[in-house]
């Protein structure tokens, strides 16, 4: 049965990827034509604008100072992430959520975690493939750069890992992804989540990606 009022908090800081943030985002607010009580919003630091990359800026829902019930939190990724992962308010924002709160990423937000140690034994992931600054000396792939922080990751090429609490989804779009696999983790059916990607004209992607997911126990 699905978690009556699922809500996913989505993490919105400076230089955030806007389609890492956005796509959850988008995918929960079409499945709440299907169940009005899906819920998604944005949180951060403070309750001041956010500057997203390329100049888009987003107003939050809530701060962390707000504390908002919520059964996931999702941290996105986006060119901010090289500041994040030493942003000891969002560690502690982090580590003070319920055990039952499931900690996602999108890219590289999957570093943050990497950082705080949270994925040593654990099966990860991040972007595969790398920009022009990236995929040149001194550069380096995103996926690359997670094993180098968290040398005990088990690094995966999943475009979605299920590690229990933990799930990281791979690339830029892998947050579209994401938003289908709260909806499953949530309790929601095959046919409805496919409905949703229907009503969204992403059929076709759904079905080739729907079976990219690891899932995986810690080790």
């Amino acid at each position: 049965m699905p978690t009556s009022g699922f809500r996913i908090g989505i993490y919105v800081f400076k230089d955030v990827e806007i389609l890492d943030f956005a796509a959850p985002h988008g995918v929960f607010s079409v499945a709440r034509r299907f169940d009005p009580e899906l819920e998604a919003f944005l949180v951060a630091d403070a309750m001041r604008p956010v500057q997203a990359q390329a100049g888009f800026t987003v107003l939050p829902n809530y701060s962390f100072s707000d504390r908002p019930a919520m059964d996931a939190f999702v941290i996105p990724g986006g060119f901010g992430t090289r500041q994040e992962i030493r942003n000891a308010r969002l560690h502690e924002f982090v580590r003070s959520q319920p055990e039952e709160t499931l900690l996602t990423s999108v890219c590289t937000g999957s570093w943050v975690y990497a950082k705080m140690g949270l994925l040593d034994g654990l099966p990860a992931t991040s972007r595969k493939e790398p920009d022009r600054v990236e995929a040149k000396p001194p550069g380096k792939v995103p996926i690359d750069r997670l094993a180098d922080i968290a040398p005990a990751c088990v690094i995966s090429r999943a475009r979605v890992v299920d590690a229990g609490r933990i799930i990281t989804a791979g690339g830029i779009a892998s947050g579209m992804e994401l938003g289908f696999h709260l909806l499953r983790r949530a309790g929601y059916a095959e046919d409805l989540i496919g409905e949703v990607a229907r009503v969204m004209e992403y059929q076709d992607a759904y079905e080739l990606y729907r079976a990219d997911v690891q899932t995986a126990e810690p080790t």
